[in-house]
């Protein structure tokens, strides 16, 4: 075990050597961890409008699963106890920790879960950089140390490769295959010094895949540089959802139409042809003149629920139903983003799984 913490510290060896990898999220959780909201600057004038559907959130999710929240001190904890509260959440299932947060955009700068059934250690840490989008927002310091806070709570090792990376900008299978995009990890604001099959490499290394695919572009006006996470989702280990366009006139109509040809011609790890569900996307949601990335691709898994982003739109049930068909094991619920979207992300972006191993 000790060996272990060294030889992650050292950087001598892989994840994928010592034979983890990246579960897919539809896989079995022993948590969700988020990071509370909290920067005004990221929900300017509306920030106060967020919290009721963020709790909505926590609560679908705690009924069934332990919920982890970072929050930067008592006042604030007390601040999130009482929404959540008001929100009828499990409180017996929710955890708060004192980690502080620059930004409350926890897939982003969480950390990475790996596991290993077989090693004694079950499961490790992947910390990569971060470096909020291409230095979009700073500061991000504090983000930057949430992955060592929660291995170091935890116990467990955790790997350092030294890279820009974000967790909605990759999506799994659970079998070999990653899904992403150039527009985002190709791009120079990232890992200027890596080309695309340096970037390969880091991703098998770190991530314990063989197989990565990759699409083009992001919808408008994702700040991201186009994340696979508002784009297309693995819903089993054959099977992806990806939105699609259906107005020829909106500006994301041929993007999505260049991406769902791009899979049609993909193969996963076995060779097999990828099963895939088209997902509509809501009207555009235009806000102080600004477009935001609003997109029901961005739900998150949780053991037995689907939280799905909503846009008081006439395709809202549509998605629902389509994602009801995908996860028939699960309960899928909608909660209303308008809100929230207005930070450019949502309930994907604002949560990370951690992954259960027996």
């Amino acid at each position: 075990m000790e060996d272990l913490f060294e030889l992650a510290k050292s950087g001598e060896v892989t994840p994928a050597e010592l034979g983890y990898y990246f579960p897919a999220e539809f896989a079995p959780q022993d948590s969700m961890w988020l990071s509370w909201p909290h920067k005004e600057e990221s929900w300017p004038g509306k920030i106060e409008k967020i919290f009721a559907p963020y709790s909505q959130f926590v609560k679908a999710v705690a009924n069934a699963q332990k919920v982890n929240i970072n929050v930067g001190s008592e006042e604030m904890k007390d601040f999130a106890t009482k929404h959540l509260e008001a929100a009828g959440a499990n409180l017996k299932n929710v955890s708060f920790h004192q980690f502080p947060t620059n930004d409350a955009w926890c897939r982003d700068h969480g950390p990475a879960f790996l596991i290993n059934p077989k090693a004694e250690q079950k499961k490790v840490i992947v910390k990569w950089n971060y470096n909020a989008w291409g230095d979009k927002y700073p500061p991000y310091d504090l983000d930057n140390q949430i992955p060592i806070r929660i291995a170091e709570y935890l116990g467990i090792p955790y790997f350092k490769p030294g890279i820009i990376m974000e967790g909605g900008s990759v999506e799994f299978n659970g079998k070999g295959t990653l899904l992403t995009s150039t527009a985002c990890l190709l791009n120079k604001n990232r890992n200027p010094h890596l080309n695309q099959s340096q970037i390969e490499k880091y991703l098998c290394d770190y991530y314990g895949v063989q197989n990565i695919l990759w699409l083009a572009d992001g919808i408008i006006g994702d700040d991201t540089d186009g994340h696979i996470d508002d784009i297309t989702r693995f819903v089993n280990e054959d099977t992806v959802v990806t939105v699609v366009e259906e107005n020829k006139s909106d500006e994301n109509h041929e993007i999505l139409a260049e991406n769902l040809e791009f899979l049609k011609k993909m193969r996963l790890e076995n060779g097999k042809q990828l099963n895939i569900v088209e997902l509509p996307m809501p009207s555009p949601v235009i806000w102080e003149d600004q477009r935001l990335p609003a997109s029901y691709a961005n739900f998150y898994i949780g053991n037995e629920v689907v939280v799905v982003p909503t846009f008081r739109d006439k395709n809202d049930q549509k998605a629902l139903d389509i994602l009801a068909d995908c996860f028939k094991g699960r309960k899928v619920i909608g909660i209303d983003s308008t809100d929230i979207i207005w930070g450019l992300g949502s309930f994907h972006c604002l949560s990370q799984q951690e992954p259960a191993v027996k």
